[in-house]
């Protein structure tokens, strides 16, 4: 391939495309940078072995830990291994855009590889590589209609930018990323803060002008140095094959199609049966061609049924299925919550745990966490299937991260409500829109686990068809349907997936098979959109209308206790001792940040409330003036040595422990009684002075303290009084020593 350059300045930054320099054996490849942030897109076309019926584009976005200077943090492995979900999450954003752009006809195999280079951690790797694959397109010789432009846009106070770096991220309304052509939008996704459906559209109209520019240096690109794009030649079938089929299933297909409707995308026996007979009626020649022929009668059938105002299930395009709920439906979780809608039926479950079980995240672009997670689950029994179990499908996880995009705007502060949260949604049954029921059945199962989420969120799905007659014709009928069930998600026009509050949206995701979408219909589905999730948010309430004032019995008690950041190590102890100890005398579990935050935990209030309590007396500082009840640890012969707080003793002077004469300080306290003493004073060394004497008026002088001449032992005035700096840690015998690993003690 040629070696060629083209840039332009989008948000501010230099986009530059590139080709020749990298990956000449591959179909297509781009070299694409942005900021200096550097992807690799690379586009492969595999020769035709067999037709499997279907289109099979692969597509793999890898990013290395190299690109952000970075070793993997296991001791044990440093190469990179599986793709993470934040990856899967990005194939699959580029796989939705460039997906519908492909001639039906077209059965290569078709592989996209992204390998991010480098990251800058300002420009977004992902949003780039949609760039580059698009190029990469292209530039190659594999047919594909039009180039596409990608570019995410954030929203502040109603202005909005495109491709929003961190900064400018952490202060955006909203998280939306456009995918279209110079024409017409394929894809978006779409995380908000409760924004207005006006607030949408012009994100999306904001982001065509800007895709404009994308696509025009794309396509003066694949002028200079693109291929000559591969011929497909259209699948010619018998005119007079498609009549016989047609009069041969005209009286039985819509019966079976309707029937068809209790199971998302099956084939039941009936229909099975009427391709049987089907075949038995045609040559040895003809039956290749008979399952398509009566897939696309099948897909005439609904779509017209559509356009004439009915659905297969009876409802009317705005209607929604009948709703039930139900919360507390296991009895040791710690929410729970059954959500259906017709026969699409989604088990919830909400655990909670302690801060510590945050989920950590490694990528090029360095570590993160995150405590609110949605894991979706859609096993094969959920459609009366067999298949494959084990590690969740990429579907699986895109489902999940969309229902958990939902919810996290309305998810209390780690301040307010400081858990762990992580949520699990099992689909029961499959009949269309999964996602969205997995986000009610989300809200309703926080609820029941006391999680105080700031408004319930709701979720529908939207679907779409469009009248297809030649192009240029006007008058095009189209149809918009609210709460899409399997058939018309896989026979219609669009997938349009809407989750928010009664203030407004959370979440969006569309993916489009048509290029006909305009202004008014996306318009019309919003709105539409917003007059379901409503209604559906209303019946939810009906089962549970606010959060529980309480966390479930079996959920851990949290709480999180401030301390400064240099009593962490008075905290923790030599070796871990004290921690420990509080652990093992209260059954509470404590773990200290950095910044002095210490998160406790308990499974019972009463423990949670005895290592709270440890902790505030561990850490709490003694105060000149105030008295405490403290335990005599040790006598010697100049006083007694009193813990008046967990780890903190002070010292009761011989003579202020009576206002008389005390002779022996064994005559007036006893090892392990429990006395009242006052705090007198923390000397400059941090040492506390106590004195069991109530009334400071009667505290006798350091003088008279320091002189034992009259009792006949040392005058402390002149001789240093080593036995009591011994005892009490003074600078010339300190009790312990605190050692940095690689450093030697020269005290020894």
């Amino acid at each position: 391939m040629k070696k060629a350059e083209k840039s332009i300045e989008l948000g501010g930054r230099k986009l530059t495309l590139k080709t020749g320099v990298l990956a000449e054996q591959a179909t297509g490849s781009v070299l694409a940078s942005y900021g200096e942030t550097v992807v690799l897109a690379t586009v492969v076309a595999a020769p035709l072995k067999v037709d499997l019926g279907y289109f099979p584009l692969m597509v793999e976005y890898q990013e290395r830990l190299y690109a952000g200077g970075r070793i993997k943090g296991s001791r044990w492995v440093k190469r990179e291994g599986r793709p993470t979900d934040e990856e899967i999450l990005s194939a699959r954003l580029i796989d939705r855009s460039i997906r519908p752009l492909f001639p039906e006809t077209y059965k290569k195999e078709v592989q996209v590889v992204l390998t991010v280079l480098s990251v800058d951690r300002e420009n977004d790797p992902s949003i780039l590589s949609a760039i580059a694959t698009s190029a990469a397109l292209a530039v190659s010789n594999i047919p594909w209609k039009d180039p596409i432009g990608i570019v995410r846009v954030g929203m502040k106070e109603g202005v909005y930018f495109v491709n929003p770096v961190d900064t400018e991220m952490a202060v955006s309304e909203m998280d939306l990323v456009v995918s279209a052509t110079k024409d017409a939008v394929l894809m978006i996704e779409a995380g908000a803060k409760e924004v207005s459906e006006e607030s949408i559209l012009g994100a999306v109209e904001f982001a065509q002008g800007e895709i404009g520019k994308i696509v025009k240096v794309i396509n003066d690109l694949a002028k200079e140095v693109g291929s000559e794009k591969e011929v497909v030649k259209e699948e010619k079938i018998d005119v007079k094959l498609v009549s016989a089929v047609k009069k041969l299933v005209q009286d039985k297909l819509p019966k079976i199609v309707e029937g068809m409707v209790l199971r998302e995308g099956g084939r039941t026996e009936e229909y099975q049966e009427l391709l049987g007979a089907v075949l038995d009626k045609v040559s040895e020649e003809e039956r290749i061609y008979v399952p398509a022929i009566l897939d696309k009668l099948k897909k005439e059938y609904v779509r017209s049924l559509v356009l004439s105002g009915k659905r297969l299930d009876g409802r009317k395009h705005t209607e929604i299925r009948k709703l039930s709920s139900q919360v507390g439906v296991l009895p040791r979780t710690h929410g729970s919550a059954i959500f259906q809608r017709g026969q699409t039926q989604v088990l919830t479950v909400a655990t909670l745990g302690a801060p510590s079980l945050e989920q950590l995240l490694e990528s090029a672009e360095g570590e993160a966490s995150k405590r609110y997670m949605h894991h979706y689950s859609m096993p094969p029994y959920s459609l009366g299937e067999t298949g494959r179990m084990g590690f969740p499908s990429r579907r699986d996880i895109g489902h999940g991260a969309l229902a958990e995009r939902a919810l996290l705007p309305v998810i209390p502060s780690e301040e307010a409500f400081p858990y762990t949260i992580r949520v699990v949604s099992e689909v029961m049954s499959s009949n269309g829109s999964t996602s969205m029921a997995s986000v009610c059945g989300s809200t309703l199962a926080l609820m029941d686990a006391g999680v105080p989420i700031a408004f319930p969120v709701s979720g529908i799905a939207m679907g779409l068809v469009i009248e297809d007659l030649p192009a240029g014709k006007a008058g095009k009928k189209v149809a918009i349907l609210s709460d899409i069930i399997g058939m018309e998600d896989f026979n219609g026009d669009m997938d349009f997936k809407v989750a928010g509050t009664q203030k407004g949206i959370t979440a969006l995701q569309m993916d489009v098979k048509t290029l006909n979408l305009t202004k008014d219909v996306l318009k019309q589905a919003l709105a539409q959109a917003k007059e379901g999730r409503a209604f559906i948010l209303k019946n939810m309430l009906e089962t549970l209308s606010s959060p529980r004032e309480k966390v479930s019995l079996y959920a851990p008690k949290i709480k999180v206790v401030k301390i400064p950041v240099e009593k962490i190590g008075e905290l923790i102890g030599p070796g871990g001792k004290m921690i420990r100890k509080i652990i093992a005398e209260t059954g509470a579990q404590v773990e200290v940040e950095d910044d002095g935050s210490v998160n406790v935990s308990g499974s019972t209030d009463e423990a949670l409330a005895a290592g709270v309590s440890r902790i505030e007396a561990l850490t709490k500082e003694a105060i000149p003036g105030e008295i405490y009840q403290g335990e005599v640890k040790r006598i010697q012969p100049f006083g007694a040595f009193v813990e008046i707080l967990p780890g903190k003793e002070g010292l009761v002077h011989i003579s202020d422990m009576s206002e008389g004469f005390v002779k022996d300080p064994n005559e007036v306290v006893s090892l392990g009684a429990k006395v009242q003493v006052r705090v007198k004073e923390i000397d400059e060394l941090g040492r506390i002075n106590l004195s069991m004497l109530m009334d400071p008026s009667k505290d006798k002088p350091k003088a008279d303290r320091g002189s034992f001449g009259a009792r006949g032992r040392h005058d402390f005035q002149r001789r240093p009084r080593f036995r009591e700096q011994r005892e009490r840690g003074g600078p010339h015998f300190p009790t312990t020593r605190f050692l940095e690993p690689n450093k030697k003690d020269f005290n020894r």
